[in-house]
This record gives structure tokens, sequence and C-alpha cells, in this order.
């Protein structure tokens, strides 16, 4: 049991290792040059960032058993608290895609909106939130760290948490832009990350 949980807390550890920071850089590639990538289109824009990502993760896949050098072995308690984060985090994804297409998700409304115009929602869990999907990979990325139990791993996270602070305020200028005062009065009446339950 302990060697078939070692194996599944290495490559939970591998993958996220190798994964998250191409990811990061897709989001930093998009959000401050979105004006450029209108222009080129969504399919040359995925295509020119997604190729940078693919290199960033097959260099990092050469060096990925050297990044986890340090490990602090199987904890059970770590690993229940990991699940219910991931627990959290897949219930937050259902409600998302409740109110938002995947395409919506992955940023076709922000490379096209002419082509997939988007009204502002501020309903279900939006009216809670303004950002459960960063939310949302904050506590599957936490949840993740904690059940694989590698430093490698929870220095990523770490520098996650502040970039997805910084790609919040990028993308939260474009919407201002697209939605002007209606996005205004939306940041007025509800909170960044922390949910006001007593909205609910």
């Amino acid at each position: 049991m302990r060697v078939a949980m070692n194996a599944v807390r290495y490559y939970v550890a591998l993958i996220l290792v190798i994964m998250l920071p191409p990811v990061f850089f897709f989001w930093l590639l998009i959000h401050p040059f979105v004006r450029f990538w209108r222009r080129l289109g969504p399919g040359w824009t995925y295509g020119i960032v997604c190729s940078f990502m693919a290199l960033g993760m097959v260099g990092l896949s050469r060096i990925g058993h050297a990044l986890l050098a340090v490990e602090f072995g199987t904890s059970y308690y770590l690993t229940a608290l990991g699940l219910s984060l991931l627990a959290t985090s897949t219930w937050l994804g259902f409600r998302i895609l409740q109110q938002m297409s995947l395409l919506t998700i992955l940023g076709l409304a922000e490379l096209a909106p002419d082509q997939r115009p988007q009204r502002l929602i501020t309903t279900g869990v939006y009216a809670i939130i303004r950002h459960p999907r960063y939310l949302q990979l904050c506590l599957g990325f936490l949840g993740s760290a904690l059940i694989a139990n590698y430093l490698a791993l929870y220095l990523v996270v770490a520098l996650w948490l502040p970039g997805l602070y910084f790609i919040v305020l990028l993308e939260e200028k474009e919407l201002r832009d697209r939605f002007g005062p209606a996005y205004d009065e939306y940041c007025r009446r509800v909170p960044r990350f922390i949910p006001r339950f007593t909205r609910i």
C-alpha cells in the first residue's frame, strides 16, 4: 500500500512540476498582450503560445527527477486534507461550468470577443466571489501539493499564488475595458477571493 502511495505521490508531483510553470506563462503571455493576439486570431495565438508551453514542459521533464530530489514521505493527515481540498475544487469547477462554457474558460471570449461575445456573469457562484476559477485552481494545486508532499511542488504552488493575483489584476483590466461601468459596479458588490457567505 505504501509503495503504491509513494508512486502516486511521485507522479502527481512530477506531472504538476512539469505542467504548472508553462501553464502560468501561457496566461502571462496572453493577458498583457491581448490586443496583439486578437489581431493575430485564436488559431495562431493558441498555436504559438502552446508551442512555447510544450517546449517548457519538455525541458522540465528532462530535469524532473532532479527537481523531485527532496520529498517528505507519505502523510495520511496531509493526504486527507489534500483530498478534501481537491473535492472542494472539483465541486467549485462543476458550479463554474454550469455558468461558463469550457471555451470561455480557455480564453476564447478574450481572444475573439466579436466572434464569441460574452455577457458579464454575476449570478450563482459569481454572486459570491469574482474569481471562482482562480480560487478553484488554488485549492486544487494546494490539495495536490499536500498529497504529493514534495518540496519542489510546494515551491511551485507558492510561486503560483502571487502569480495568480497578478494575472487576476490583468484580467480585471481587460474586463473593465469590455464591460465598463457594469464591471466596476460588480467589483464594488462582490469580493475578489474571499466569499461573503451571507450573500448565498
